[in-house]
């Protein structure tokens, strides 16, 4: 779709957009920061760090923290805290902020997690999500003694797993019942039920992908889908296949959507400009192609070769989520005014990486956020808004 055309985008399926964008940020639970880069990136993987920047960020705009998750050393990670007891650590250290944790079908049952949930649920008062993360580096997997699946059967398999979640924690009298070919369940009651939350059926599940197996899940049966980074035309033409695949599921909210970036600002774009062109230029060329091998090939299994990072750059996979291809990189000014194209285009939420998180969540609470807001009211005047179906 050009973009020219956004404009004749179905978006009736996706009522939030009536909301005010959405931001969060990735946790930097592993060590090495959020770019393969030497540059000096001031951040820290530790629990003290995370904890001040969970507060700093809630304080800032950012409604939810992702925690991402490796069990393997790869790629400039050398250390990494888990997912989901790091999240439910930085839930409990906040007041208002939602933690998603990233987990893996296959290392997860999904019977096990919807109880972890659920405590976690009652522990933050209603603040846990998950983002369901099909897979991509087959070493974890075999390193941990599970099989490492083809792609299209990891996200089958990921479709089970969420709606399987899904059911137990909706499940009336009786308790959840599901058969399918990964996984079983039968009778199970679950007590006590996630925490009743207005507009929420249940724990908000997010997941990623770009292969059109991950955009038929994301469509489907996933509440939130997450995009890595794109330009405006790859980021539309996802949205309008997810929407389609929504169309026809029977779902219990609209889908949403989620967009990474890595975001550079500054008070002016020639020093944004020349960050980025630092952070590629002191890339570690061998993690980085490292990492390019490693993903490429996921990418390339699918039929279609739609896969994550199948058309990444060497310079795109420097931050590992294609984040600079999003381009939120320049001021104040030209930051907000992509930001809500974006949101016009179907964004509910960015999703964003820094150099060096604490002091720029703070200029993005300071410098970009106003701007952001004073443009969605203008956006607002100006365009009439989707209804919902």
């Amino acid at each position: 779709m050009s973009e020219n055309t956004v404009d004749s985008l179905d978006t009736t399926l996706n009522a939030q957009l009536t909301e005010p964008l959405k931001f969060a940020y990735w946790v930097p639970n592993v060590s090495g920061g959020l770019v393969t880069s030497t540059i000096e990136q001031r951040t820290d993987w530790g629990y003290d760090y995370n904890v001040k920047l969970a507060r700093t960020a809630e304080n800032n705009g950012f409604e939810y923290a992702l925690s991402q998750i490796r069990y393997l050393a790869s790629y400039g990670a050398d250390h990494q805290h888990e997912a989901t007891a790091f999240s439910l650590a930085l839930g409990l250290a906040t007041e208002r902020l939602k933690v998603i944790a990233a987990v893996h079908p296959g290392l997860w049952e999904p019977a096990v997690l919807a109880k972890w949930v659920a405590t976690a649920d009652h522990l933050t008062k209603g603040r846990i999500a998950i983002n369901v993360v099909s897979g991509w580096l087959k070493a974890e997997f075999t390193a941990l003694g599970q099989p490492w699946l083809e792609h299209d059967e990891r996200y089958r398999r990921a479709n089970e797993f969420i709606r399987v979640l899904r059911e137990i924690w909706t499940a009336g009298e009786g308790g959840a019942d599901f058969a399918g070919d990964f996984y079983r369940v039968h009778g199970y009651d679950l007590k006590p039920k996630p925490v009743d939350v207005p507009g929420r059926p249940h724990p908000e599940i997010f997941q990623g992908g770009n292969s059109t197996a991950a955009r038929r899940n994301g469509g489907t049966v996933s509440d939130w889908y997450f995009s890595n980074g794109k330009d405006y035309d790859g980021f539309t033409e996802q949205v309008e296949e997810v929407l389609g695949h929504a169309k026809t599921a029977e779902r219990l909210a609209p889908v949403r959507f989620g967009l990474n970036a890595f975001l550079i600002a500054r008070d002016d774009e020639s020093e944004a400009r020349e960050t980025l062109r630092e952070i590629i230029a002191k890339a570690n060329r061998p993690a980085v192609e490292g990492f390019r091998d490693a993903v490429q090939q996921a990418g390339n299994a699918t039929g279609d070769k739609r896969g994550m990072w199948a058309d990444s750059s060497f310079e795109d996979l420097v931050q590992y989520n294609d984040g600079f291809r999003s381009q939120l990189i320049g001021t104040p000014e030209q930051i907000a005014d992509r930001a809500i194209e974006y949101k016009r285009r179907g964004a509910n939420l960015l999703l964003l990486g820094f150099l060096h998180f604490q002091e720029e969540v703070e200029y993005f609470g300071a410098k970009v956020l106003p701007i952001i807001r004073e443009k969605e009211a203008e956006l607002a005047a100006r365009e009439p808004q989707p209804t919902a179906v």
